[in-house]
């Protein structure tokens, strides 16, 4: 799938809601919908279907040619299916082996397509579509299923509708409205860690799907990916396997799922979907291609972590080149608990927020649980803890904080809602990080000044002046200007992803510490007089305005 190219239109009103925890409160008020009818749980072949009916209220179809899901009727009503599309894999498979077999209370639909493996499973009594995809290689491409939902169903009135955005200014999937503001299925605003499931709600319908674990996905736990997309002609949610946007890690292979397809009287999904991992008891003697119960995974716990911020939340993960996992630290002691973890050796990393202040390595093994001795961060992997003359901003890894920060998770910088991308900061002001512009861009605010006094000690002495950065488009990158006296070498790029970001809703890349070692000669010796610091971006790639090069800011100071 191209990400910049591809111009699915698609429908209606969205809620993403967010955390297990926030959604199991949820799950109380909306319940599985339905009564079980166990009478009527079984499948039938139409000749061109698989017809399965789960005995609740749920009826679906998977086409035996090419395994698309062509027929979800929930109460008598179709809700599969805009502009003529199925939902599937990709834009649909073609020509596939499509088999069916009943176990007890399960269904599996299994779909075959070259080194493809897909599956659709229903349980007795249940309005779900349990979902699993394996995929092996990179001779099949598959890096998403697409629940397609007709219009009119939902309300169409949420901030990632773009059915009232006819102009396009970026690519062919970013647009803007008759207001100034601007839309695009890139804008998830949440991180995979944020969200359990998404969907719409309306008329005592809701239809969700609940992610994956997404073990075998890319991207760690703060990545953005799509989430959903709507438009007049329908509307459609995703599941991510693998997203090339702003992509920092290579691609995975293997079983992902469940993933869940979830109808509910119009309240949340069940939190007993919430998986968390792939072990799900029942499908454990299924025969999925990749699938590893409960007793060949480990775990990993920790007994705490010192050394932690506590205006931050902390995160761990592990990940290697098969397999990434994730949790939050416990706020009153660091312990935390990953379970359903593959066997392996893992690069474990601590994140406070978003930035990594520790990693160490550990081995996982099947029924196994690696238990570690409380964690402690050195005062050196923490930037915060450098005693500083100023500072703009706090290092956790993003630019939050900073001007437009907030908003370029759902919106692109030319969006009418953005405050001036200009505007010089002066330290000491009190608004030295809300007037600092979240990115910074060749062709559009390269030149940012920043004005701070030193005293007279200060002055005689060269200091460390550091940007942070969580990201860059083009090899953008800052060079520095002190006072028209020194000038910094042009640095060299760190390692970045290399497709739009900062245009998409994303400042998720590889975090990077730019130094300069700024020398005596270069400070003004009249304690009255403001320094000024020049910040300008270099690249010789790019184009022009927002798509110059550019770099998304996590802090800047001067050290003492």
């Amino acid at each position: 799938m191209s990400q910049a190219t591809d111009q699915e239109a698609l429908g209606r009103r969205g809620f993403v809601l967010g955390t297990a925890a926030t959604a199991a409160g949820a799950a109380l008020a909306g319940p599985l919908a339905g009564t079980a009818r166990a009478a009527t749980f079984g499948w039938s072949d139409d000749g061109t279907h698989y017809v399965v009916d789960t005995g609740a209220n749920l009826v679906f179809k998977v086409r035996k040619s090419n395994g698309d899901l062509a027929s979800l009727v929930y109460r008598g009503t179709e809700y599969q299916g805009y502009g003529g599309m199925n939902s599937h894999i990709e834009s649909g498979l073609g020509s596939s082996t499509v088999t069916i077999r009943q176990s007890g209370s399960t269904i599996l639909v299994s779909v075959t397509y070259g080194t493809l493996r897909h599956y659709y499973a229903a349980r007795s009594g249940e309005n779900n579509i349990y979902v699993w995809t394996n995929k092996a290689d990179t001779s099949v491409s598959a890096t998403r299923f697409i629940v397609r939902v007709r219009a009119g169903l939902f309300l169409n009135d949420q901030p990632d509708s773009y059915t009232y955005a006819p102009t396009t200014i970026e690519a062919s999937d970013v647009f803007r409205k008759s207001d100034g503001q601007t839309r695009s299925k890139h804008f998830s605003k949440l991180r995979v860690i944020d969200y359990d499931y998404v969907g719409w709600s309306a008329n005592g319908v809701g239809l969700w799907i609940v992610r994956s674990n997404h073990e075998k996905a890319s991207g760690g736990p703060f990545y953005r990916s799509l989430l959903r997309h709507q438009s007049a002609d329908g509307g459609g949610l995703y599941e991510i396997l693998y997203y090339g946007q702003n992509q920092t890690e290579e691609q995975r292979f293997g079983l992902q799922g469940p993933y869940v397809i979830a109808f509910t009287d119009g309240g949340a999904p069940s939190s007993s979907l919430f998986s968390g991992t792939l072990t799900t008891p029942w499908a454990d003697a299924l025969g999925i291609a990749g699938y590893v119960g409960a007793g060949g995974r480990g775990r990993v716990a920790g007994v705490g972590i010192t050394g932690r911020d506590a205006a931050y939340p902390y995160t761990v993960g592990l990940a290697n080149a098969s397999a990434q996992y994730w949790g939050s630290a416990r706020s009153s002691d660091g312990f935390f608990s990953l379970s359903g973890v593959l066997p392996g050796t893992y690069t474990l990393t601590v994140f406070k927020g978003e930035l990594a202040v520790y990693t160490t390595s550990v081995s996982v093994t099947a029924g196994g649980t690696t238990t570690l001795n409380s964690i402690a961060i050195p005062s050196s992997n923490d930037p915060s803890r450098a005693s500083v003359i100023w500072r703009i901003n706090d290092w956790n890894g993003t630019p939050g904080g900073f001007k437009n920060a907030d908003l370029m998770t759902y919106a692109h910088p030319s969006d009418v809602r953005a405050a001036s991308w200009t505007g010089n900061v002066v330290i000491g002001s009190g608004t030295e990080t809300s007037a600092f512009p979240c990115y910074l861009w060749k062709d559009v605010n390269s030149g940012i000044l920043v004005y701070f006094r030193l005293t007279a000690a200060q002055a005689a002495a060269a200091h460390t002046l550091r940007i942070g950065v969580t990201t860059a488009y083009a090899n953008g990158r800052p060079q520095v200007v002190v006072n028209d006296r020194w000038t910094s070498a042009i640095p060299s790029p760190p390692t970045q992803p290399n497709t739009r970001s900062l245009t998409n809703g994303s400042y998720r890349g590889n975090n990077h510490t730019f130094t300069y070692s700024v020398p005596a000669s270069a400070w003004l010796t009249d304690t009255s007089q403001y320094n000024v610091l020049r910040i300008n971006v270099v690249s010789g790639s790019g184009t022009t305005s927002y798509l110059s090069a550019g770099t998304a800011i996590d802090a800047i100071d001067l050290l003492s």
